[in-house]
C-alpha cells in the first residue's frame, strides 16, 4: 500500500542517536551578539556570587561550596541543554531538599554532610541520565502555557516577596512561604534600615533608567555599582548593613565522590525527589523563556543536560544543582542571546573569585535585592495573562489555580497541580469530542458542507450528514454513542448515515466496534453507515482495525462526493420521489413524483 517506510534492500532501520550538543547557536553568533552575552554573563556573575553563599547555607554546606556549584554545572547544562538563556546551578528548592535529606544523619557542615550532598548530585544526574533515555522530556507537553503564565506569576511573586526583607535591611529570618515572609517583615519594620533602602532604591532606579532609555548599556551591572557606591559615604553607619562578604578561595578540583556514605535506600528516595524536582524547574523555566525569546525549546534534550550537568559537577565537588528563574531571568533581561551567556558568567565567577574577592564583599545585599526585584516585575507579562483572561475562561482558570497553589504551597507543587489540571481538561475533552450535523451549502461553486445547524442549511430527510472532530477511542465512545443515539430517536427518517472523520486523531478497537454497532443499527432500519476518511494513515489503520471488514470496502470514502453518492443510490426511489429538499447533486438523476416518477 506504500504507507510503510521502505529501507535499504538487505538492510534494516538505523537507530538514530539525538544529537548530544547543538552549536547552531556557535554559528550564528556575532561580534554584537557575544559582546551582550558577556555582558550579560558578567552582571550573571555579579548575582549568582552572594547567591551560591546564601544557597550553600541554606543546603548545610560551606559557601564554597555553593560557588563550586555555580561555576561547573552551569557550563555543561548551557552547552548540552536546549535552553538558549535558562542558567542552572544552585536554587533555593534544591538546596532546602538537599539540607532536609541529609540533616537527620548528619551533622550540616561536617565532611560525611558534605560528602552526602556530593553523592546525592552523582545519584540525581544518573536517574535524569536514565529518564533522558526514555525520553521523559516527552511528558513536559503537559505542562501547558496557561500553567506556565500560573509558575511564572506566582515565582516572580515570591521572589518579591523574599527580597523585600533584604530591600528594607532586615536581619535574614528562618521564614519560607509567602505569608510567613510577610509577617516577618511587617514584624521587623521598626528595624528598616534606611541606608540599606537607599541602597536597593538606587539600584533599582538605576536599572529602570537604563534599560528603558540605553538598553544596550550593561545596566544590570552599573545598577549594581551605583547601589554599591552609594553607600560609601555612609562609613561606619553603613556596618550595620548585610553585604556579601568576605569569599573562600577555593577552587573545584577532580575527585571521585564517596559511595559509603549513608543509607542507599533513602538516599536514593532523596535523589529521585532532587531529579524529578530539579527537572520540573528546569523545564518550566526553559518553556518559559523560550516563549518569552521565541525560540525552540527541547525538553528531553533539556533532561539529558541537566542529568550530565549534576553528574560532572559531583566529580568536581558540587551538590545537586537546576535552573534557576532568578539567574535565567536576570540573563535574559541582561541582553543574553546564547548559551555564551551562562558560560561567561561561570568564568566570570572563577575570575571574581579569584582577583576581586575583597571588591566584591563590599557589594550590599540590598543592592542585589533591588535588583532581583526589578527582575520580579518583568518576569510578569501581564500584556499575555490580560489575552488569556479574553480568550479562554479554561485556560484562565488553570493559571489562576496554579498562581494559588505556587502562592500558598511551593512552587514544585503548584507545577503538579497545575499538569493535572490540564490533563484533566485535555481528558474531559478527549473524552468529549464534537459530533456536528451537516449538510450541502449550495451557496457557492464547490460543495461545501457546514454545520447544519448554525448555518440554518436543508437536510436529506433520509441521510443524516456528521462530521466528528476528535479521537475515536475507549475513552469517548460513550459520548459518541449517546450523542448517536440522541440523533436517532430526534430523526428517525434519516436512517442512512454519513459520517465524515475530520479531525480524528486516534482511533482503536472500541471506537471501531461502535462503529460496527451503528451499522448494524442503520441497517436494521433499512439504511446503512458511511464513513469518509480522508487521511490515509487514518485510513489504514481502521483497516487494520477491520472496519472493512464489517462495513465493506464499498461503505469507505476517501472523500465525501464518493459517499454522497453512494448515500443516493441506498436511498429508496420512493422516499427520493416524494423528497422536494434535493440537496444533493445526485439527487436531480432520482425519481420525482412532479414528472410522474421518472427521471
Amino acid at each position: 500500500m506504500g504507507l510503510r517506510p521502505r529501507h535499504p534492500a538487505g538492510g534494516s532501520r538505523k537507530l538514530r542517536l539525538p544529537q548530544v550538543v547543538n552549536f547552531d547557536w556557535l554559528h550564528q553568533m556575532t561580534g554584537a551578539r557575544l559582546r551582550a552575552d558577556i555582558l550579560a554573563g558578567l552582571t550573571g556573575a555579579a548575582i549568582v556570587l552572594p547567591q551560591a553563599v546564601a544557597f550553600a547555607a541554606i543546603a548545610g554546606l560551606p559557601p564554597e561550596y555553593g560557588l563550586f556549584t555555580a561555576m561547573v554545572p552551569p557550563v555543561i547544562a548551557a552547552l548540552f541543554g536546549s535552553s538558549l538563556v535558562m542558567v542552572s546551578g544552585p536554587t533555593t528548592a534544591i538546596s532546602a531538599v538537599v539540607f532536609s535529606a541529609l540533616v537527620g544523619e548528619m551533622e550540616p557542615g561536617s565532611p560525611e554532610f558534605v560528602s552526602g550532598a556530593i553523592l546525592l548530585a552523582l545519584m540525581a544526574g544518573v536517574i535524569q541520565l536514565c529518564l533522558a533515555l526514555a525520553r521523559a522530556g516527552r511528558l513536559a507537553g503537559f505542562v501547558s502555557h496557561s500553567v506556565m503564565i500560573g509558575f511564572t506569576g506566582a515565582a516572580a511573586i515570591l521572589i518579591a516577596v523574599s527580597q523585600l526583607g533584604p530591600a528594607l535591611g532586615l536581619a535574614s529570618t528562618s521564614a519560607y512561604g509567602i505569608i510567613d515572609r510577610l509577617m516577618a517583615v511587617g514584624a521587623n519594620l521598626s528595624t528598616t534600615n534606611p541606608i540599606a533602602v537607599l541602597s536597593a532604591a538606587v539600584t533599582l532606579v538605576t536599572v529602570v533608567l537604563f534599560r528603558r532609555y540605553l538598553p544596550r548599556w550593561p545596566g544590570f551591572l552599573i545598577a549594581i555599582v551605583a547601589g554599591t557606591l552609594v553607600v560609601m559615604p555612609f562609613g561606619e553607619a553603613a556596618e550595620g548593613m548585610a553585604f556579601v562578604g568576605a569569599l573562600p578561595s577555593a577552587y573545584p578540583v577532580f575527585a571521585w565522590p564517596s559511595l559509603g556514605i549513608g543509607s542507599w535506600t533513602e538516599m536514593l528516595e532523596s535523589a529521585f525527589a532532587i531529579a524529578l524536582i530539579g527537572l520540573l524547574e528546569a523545564i518550566a523555566i526553559g518553556r518559559s523563556m523560550a516563549h518569552k525569546t521565541r525560540t525552540d525549546f527541547d525538553a528531553n534534550r533539556e533532561v539529558l543536560g541537566q542529568g550530565l550537568s549534576n553528574v560532572t559537577g559531583s566529580l568536581f565537588q558540587c551538590y545537586p544543582a537546576s535552573g534557576s528563574f532568578t539567574r535565567s531571568g536576570v540573563n535574559l533581561e541582561s541582553g543574553a542571546t546564547s548559551p555564551m551567556a551562562a558560560i561567561s558568567a561561570a568564568l566570570f565567577l572563577v575570575v571574581m573569585v579569584a582577583l576581586f574577592r575583597s571588591y566584591v564583599g563590599l557589594v550590599p545585599i540590598a543592592a542585589i535585592a533591588g535588583l532581583i526585584l526589578y527582575v520580579a516585575y518583568k518576569l510578569i507579562d501581564l500584556a499575555e495573562i490580560r489575552h488569556l483572561a479574553r480568550t479562554s475562561r479554561t485556560e484562565t482558570a488553570i493559571a489562576a489555580l496554579t498562581f494559588a497553589v505556587g502562592l500558598a504551597a511551593n512552587l514544585e507543587l503548584a507545577i503538579y497541580v497545575g499538569v493535572l489540571a490540564s490533563l484533566a481538561v485535555f481528558l474531559n475533552r478527549s473524552a468529549n469530542p464534537v459530533l456536528a450535523v451537516g449538510a450541502p451549502d449550495a451557496s457557492g461553486d464547490h460543495r461545501t458542507i457546514r454545520n447544519a445547524e448554525l448555518f440554518d442549511l436543508p437536510e436529506c430527510p433520509a441521510t443524516l450528514i456528521l462530521r466528528l472532530d476528535g479521537p475515536l477511542f475507549f475513552g469517548s465512545v460513550d459520548t459518541i454513542n449517546a450523542r448517536l443515539r440522541s440523533l436517532a430517536r430526534q430523526r428517525p427518517e434519516q436512517i442512512n448515515l454519513i459520517l465524515i472523520l475530520h479531525g480524528v486523531g486516534e482511533v482503536d478497537l472500541a471506537g471501531v466496534e461502535l462503529l460496527e454497532i451503528e451499522a448494524g443499527r442503520r441497517r436494521a432500519a433499512g439504511g446503512d453507515l458511511f464513513v469518509v476518511c480522508h487521511y490515509p494513515p487514518l485510513a489504514e489503520r481502521l483497516r487494520r482495525l477491520g472496519l472493512a471488514v464489517i462495513l465493506g470496502e464499498d461503505r469507505l470514502f476517501r472523500n465525501k462526493g464518493a459517499a454522497i453518492s453512494a448515500t443516493v443510490d441506498n436511498i429508496a426511489p420512493d422516499t427520493c420521489a416524494y423528497c422536494d429538499a434535493r440537496v444533493f447533486a445526485e439527487c436531480a438523476a432520482r425519481p420525482d413524483r412532479r414528472i410522474g416518477g421518472t427521471v
